[in-house]
């Protein structure tokens, strides 16, 4: 069970909460527009293709249909065309290393450091964005492998500084006023 209140939706939050497959495509596709759309796009995903929303569905789909599903109004992305090239890889990765079970990801790594390679190993997932992603795992989830705050670096303290750090959407409105503030101080959210 986690924690995470991002979206501003609750069926898209939900779905976040009870999907790993979900949690890590929004994860992929938090990059160049609003982590809401990002974070609600797997649920429009779901809703495009109902009959099974799954890593084996997505890395079996035809690459024009998947493209098609995620330009469909609203776009699933601002860049549709290469994040549905992008999902399609990642869920080919996740059925090729982990037989279509995202969850696997995190529940076989024994420490932090082995998370935090599984997770850069991932297609559309830098370093930055693994990091986060544990500290996700570790702040709303209560997967807190051995060495995960050393792994996840500063995105493990507490400052509301990303995704993990949203529970409410008085935090989301915290991690919009942090980060603001460190544009304007010339600094990322890494400092």
């Amino acid at each position: 069970m986690g924690t995470l209140a991002v979206t501003g939706d609750h069926d898209a939050d939900q779905l976040l909460i009870d999907d790993p497959f979900a949690l890590l495509l929004a994860m992929m596709l938090d990059q160049q527009i609003p982590m809401e759309w990002a974070f609600k796009s797997p649920l429009r995903l779901k809703e495009r293709i109902p009959d099974d929303f799954s890593a084996e569905r997505l890395a079996a789909l035809d690459p024009d249909k998947a493209e098609a599903v995620f330009k469909e109004k609203p776009a699933l992305h601002r860049f549709p065309g290469s994040m549905a090239r992008r999902a399609q890889e990642l869920s080919r990765h996740l059925m090729d290393h982990y037989d279509g079970d995202a969850a696997r990801v995190w529940t076989e790594a024994a420490t932090g450091q082995e998370l935090l390679k599984r997770l850069k190993a991932l297609p559309g997932y830098g370093d930055e964005k693994a990091k986060i992603f544990l500290a996700v795992l570790a702040k709303r989830f209560g997967v807190t492998p051995v060495g995960w705050e050393a792994a996840a670096g500063p995105f493990s303290d507490p400052t509301p500084r990303t995704v993990a750090d949203i529970d409410s959407p008085e935090a989301l409105a915290q991690v919009r006023a942090w980060k603001k503030a460190q544009k304007a101080k010339g600094k990322t959210k890494q400092d």
